[in-house]
């Protein structure tokens, strides 16, 4: 998605149309590996209320929200309330969190961004896809005047439902379904945000938008997805790719009807060469949630005529880019990565594992991580050279996600033509 500490990192009920899963952004499921620099902790009442105000300066503002009234209310909700007791040492580290029945709760950052670009008025009705936590749909409670959240899963939707009302966040209304149907007795409404991946925006959605209305929602192939912000004109959605995006998808027969399916047998990495950027934030299509990184339009890159580099000089600090792919752990027993590189001045961050390397985290099919290995790690300054290794792949593995960058380090780390083969078991 960003800097983190060091940290660990969703019942089945479907409805003919598909259930979704939590946006589990990359960024955040790479906080297991990566740290953030230690800022003076806010005055507070409680160590809680200190990790919260730390996470808005270094990862909301950090980040690069700007909305005062979003920064607020991310400073004011408490995001420990909306995760499981166990976990609430984690609440405000910058990742996404289990909270039961195989779902998690989606990360601050992201949270504050879908928030930011919804551009939320305080005579707005919002109708939010939720995940199950609620913690989305109390962001928003201080910002708008109603907020109908739909939560997918009976059992956390009525959890989520009873900590919305303890916590008296009174405007916000719950019902348990199928959120792609939306709400219509509702409708229609000002905004909608939604926190799942379809392949295309759901009519039913598009149908209880307000005529000039906004929705902020992720689509795309399972793996390769653009966060759009879409304007409602004349009855039709005007688009506007706001970033490449990795949200957990659908499942159901809608997730099932894909007309583009993964190929764990056969995984690749898209756009290594980094010679399609999107957006006016420059970030190269398919690699999502990139920090401190830039591509560069240079006659001498290795291939083709971009790169991207990695910039930092505040040890701990992260620099990276991420992409997701399929894997078959049963079939694919390594994993051969190989990429063009070059350092200047490389140093390892406040632990000697804060370096620039090319790693390869391994998730199962609920979204648990299941192994990590990496290509790397590299230091000092060195010219463009290619790198290959070969990665074992865990038996159990469904996903992976690559991150690159320094990670933590300092200096100035280069990157370009990055790929991947699959070596049979």
């Amino acid at each position: 998605m960003l800097s983190f500490r060091l940290t660990a990192m969703r019942s089945r009920t479907r409805s003919a149309s598909g259930t979704c899963l939590p946006v589990v952004t990359v960024c955040l499921l790479a906080a297991a590996w990566c740290f953030r620099p230690s800022l003076a902790a806010a005055q507070s009442k409680s160590p809680l209320d200190e990790a919260r105000h730390r996470m808005v300066e270094d990862d909301i503002i950090g980040g690069g929200i700007k909305n005062p009234r979003v920064i607020q209310a991310m400073r004011e909700t408490p995001r420990h309330e909306f995760v499981p007791w166990q976990l609430r040492q984690n609440a405000y580290y910058d990742m996404s969190l289990p909270i039961g029945e195989q779902q998690t709760i989606s990360g601050p950052f992201v949270v504050a961004y879908m928030t930011e670009q919804l551009d939320p008025q305080p005579t707005d009705t919002v109708l939010e896809i939720g995940t199950g936590s609620g913690y989305q749909a109390a962001v928003l409670s201080p910002l708008v005047k109603d907020v109908y959240t739909i939560e997918i899963l009976e059992p956390l939707g009525k959890r989520a439902e009873q900590t919305l009302k303890r916590l008296k966040y009174d405007n916000v209304h719950v019902k348990i379904g199928d959120g792609y149907q939306g709400w219509p007795e509702h409708a229609p409404f000002d905004k909608i945000i939604v926190t799942c991946s379809p392949e295309k925006v759901p009519q039913p959605l598009v149908d209880q938008l307000q005529e000039g209305g906004k929705m902020v929602i992720p689509v795309g192939e399972r793996f390769e997805q653009m966060l759009y912000l879409y304007t409602k004109k004349n009855g039709q959605l005007v688009a506007e790719p706001l970033r490449p995006t990795l949200f957990v998808p659908m499942t159901g027969t809608a997730e099932a009807g894909r007309e583009v399916q993964p190929d764990p047998l056969h995984p690749q990495i898209v756009h290594g060469g980094f010679e399609e950027p999107v957006g006016d934030d420059g970030e190269p299509r398919g690699w999502y949630y990139c920090r401190l990184m830039k591509v560069v339009d240079a006659d001498d890159a290795p291939e083709g005529k971009h790169y991207i580099t990695f910039t930092n000089d505040v040890p701990g600090r992260t620099s990276r880019a991420l992409q997701g792919f399929a894997v078959d752990g049963k079939k694919i027993g390594q994993i051969e990565v190989s990429a063009m590189i070059r350092g200047r001045d490389i140093k390892a961050g406040p632990t000697v594992d804060q370096l620039p390397q090319i790693s390869l985290t391994y998730y199962d099919d609920n979204w648990a991580i299941i192994g990590r290995n990496f290509a790397g790690p590299y230091r000092g300054t060195f010219d463009w050279q290619r790198v290959t290794e070969k990665l074992p792949v865990p038996v159990k593995a469904t996903k992976c996600i690559m991150h690159i960058g320094l990670l933590g380090g300092v200096g100035e780390f280069s990157v370009d033509d990055v790929s991947i083969r699959a070596i049979p078991r």
